[in-house]
């Protein structure tokens, strides 16, 4: 028997909801391998409760369901971009050198 025949009858892992995620098919991060220490659902089959298939098979299509970022949803642009706390970070840095000088001018 072939190996993948059993988990195609169990419908849909947690490895392929993984894999799902990996590809970026969920539409919340860009398609990447993400390592992971604990995979995707071995706190669940360590407790002795691996979660059900149908249950992952719901999951995955509700995840998925989502546009790509490829097909126009952009999560970072949604969000103000991966340098809004940068930017955020040196305005602040500017405004109290900014305000420091104004001290030290007005007490000389």
């Amino acid at each position: 028997m072939d190996p993948g025949t059993d988990k195609r009858r169990r419908g849909v892992t947690m490895d392929a909801l993984r894999d799902s995620i990996d590809r970026g098919e969920t539409g919340d991060k860009v398609p990447a391998s993400d390592p992971a220490a604990a995979p995707l659902g071995t706190d669940d089959e360590a407790a002795g409760a691996p979660p059900d298939p149908k249950l992952v098979a719901e999951v995955q299509a509700r995840e998925t369901s989502r546009p790509a970022p490829s097909e126009g949803w952009a999560p970072y642009e949604a969000e103000g971009g991966p340098g809004t706390g940068v930017a955020i970070f040196l305005l602040a840095v500017v405004a109290i050198g900014v305000a420091i000088a104004g001290l030290i001018l007005a007490s000389g």
